[in-house]
């Protein structure tokens, strides 16, 4: 039997949906696919379609794509050496690497630089034919002890043995479950762009720089197969701050007060279809992501400040190990599943939402600090190994826990 024919059958016991056609809703299908489930996959655009620019992905979502599948040509080249510096281009420390973890995964460095739109374009050239149905609108969903009926704004039901709703930040799924999400914006609003390669800067190399109040960063990336730099600029907002009415003059005049090469991106850069502005909202942290035999994952439960959050890779761990607790179990069984969504939320709540606060703790540190103390943190910054400490312990340390957690991606001959 081939696998689409595999994949279109809808067993009892056996039927994962999935709401939403986003990063983390296309790794929870790849994942549950792998382990013999039938999915379903419910967008309700007409496609698929990624929201962004660049993204940058590190080592823990590499080797859950690579186990999908996924072209790794496409960040081949795109390892980046991180520096974190001042206005002026002086550095204040450099993200490091840890050797037994590039030892172990085969992976060097840490971050590689990609566009949203490459990742989602091949990781749908995995997923069998059949499983998306797009033009798919949740209006809710009911669940009693042996299922969960879905209905949808075109009047049709569809039944499935769980849920998972992975609709974004103000996924419909959530809303039934939890409630009004009280979202509240961060105070950041975010410029993230991207640009073709231009000469003067070195291979694999990019930084993260702060003057008082922004923050103007570039990486290099890739865009199918062809170099190129991710740049991005955050600053303060709020939810009536009024739009630049000509983002590129804006964000230039922004950048005049950075180093090299800050400057030089806009006039690389077509605003237009190159450039995106985010108003940054969150959500108060949530005791639990599931009820009954339904769960959210990504921005559906934990959005996140793009401020060393990584959202887009959070949602794809999310899809994987999910797949990974219920691996084996009959979806039949509700205490099985309840038991399986337990573990799984052990094992993530905590290191999903050290991440949130640690990005929420960065946004208050170099954009919220009024003068003068804006004035002596950029000295101690400047002076001291205060910030390379920070970083570390806030947010490289977890991630490399993280990354021995899953030995089964390694490659056999590097696994220790």
């Amino acid at each position: 039997m081939s696998t689409n024919e595999t994949q279109s059958r809808w067993r009892a016991g056996k039927r994962v949906a999935i709401i939403g056609g986003g990063p983390g809703g296309i790794s929870a299908a790849l994942a549950f696919i792998k382990c013999g489930f039938d999915v379903r996959i419910y967008e309700k655009q007409s496609a698929c379609k990624p929201i962004g620019g660049a993204v940058l992905l590190n080592t823990p979502v590499l080797l859950i794509l690579k186990h999908y599948g996924f072209d790794m040509s496409l960040a081949d080249g795109g390892v980046t050496n991180v520096d974190f510096q001042n206005q002026y281009g002086m550095a204040r420390t450099r993200q490091p690497f840890h050797p037994l973890v590039e030892e172990r995964t085969g992976i060097k460095g840490w971050n590689y630089g990609v566009l949203r739109s490459s990742v989602i374009k091949n990781l749908l050239t995995l997923i069998p034919d059949g499983i998306i149905q797009v033009n798919y609108e949740l209006d809710h969903f009911v669940e009693d002890d042996k299922g969960v009926d879905l209905v949808f704004t075109n009047g049709e039901r569809h039944r499935t043995d769980i849920l998972v709703g992975a609709d974004g930040i103000r996924s419909k799924v959530s809303y039934q479950l939890f409630g009004d999400p009280q979202l509240f914006h961060t105070g950041l609003r975010l410029w993230l762009a991207y640009c073709d390669y231009f000469e003067g800067i070195p291979a694999n190399w990019g930084y993260v720089s702060h003057s008082k109040f922004h923050q103007a960063s570039f990486f290099p990336m890739l865009h199918e197969g062809k170099p190129g730099f991710e740049w991005w600029v955050m600053e303060r907002s709020s939810p009536t701050a009024p739009v630049p009415e000509d983002p590129k003059t804006h964000v230039t005049g922004i950048l005049e007060q950075f180093a090299f090469p800050m400057q030089e991106f806009p006039d690389r850069t077509d605003f237009r279809t190159q450039c995106f502005r985010w108003e940054i909202y969150n959500r108060p942290r949530l005791p639990t992501w599931h009820k009954g035999r339904v769960m959210c994952i990504g921005d559906a439960v934990h959005p996140v400040s793009p401020y060393a959050g990584y959202g887009m890779g959070m949602a794809i761990e999310d899809g994987y190990y999910l797949a990974k607790w219920l691996d084996g179990i009959d979806l039949g069984d509700g205490k099985a599943i309840s038991m399986c969504y337990e573990k799984f939320e052990e094992q993530r709540l905590e290191y999903v939402y050290h991440n949130v606060e640690f990005a929420q703790t960065l946004t208050k540190v170099f954009h919220m600090v009024p003068e003068p103390l804006a004035t002596v943190r950029d000295w101690v910054f400047d002076k001291t190994p205060l910030l390379g400490y920070f970083l570390n312990k806030g947010y490289l340390e977890k991630a490399r826990i993280e990354t021995g957690q899953m030995p089964e991606l390694y490659p056999k001959k590097n696994v220790v």
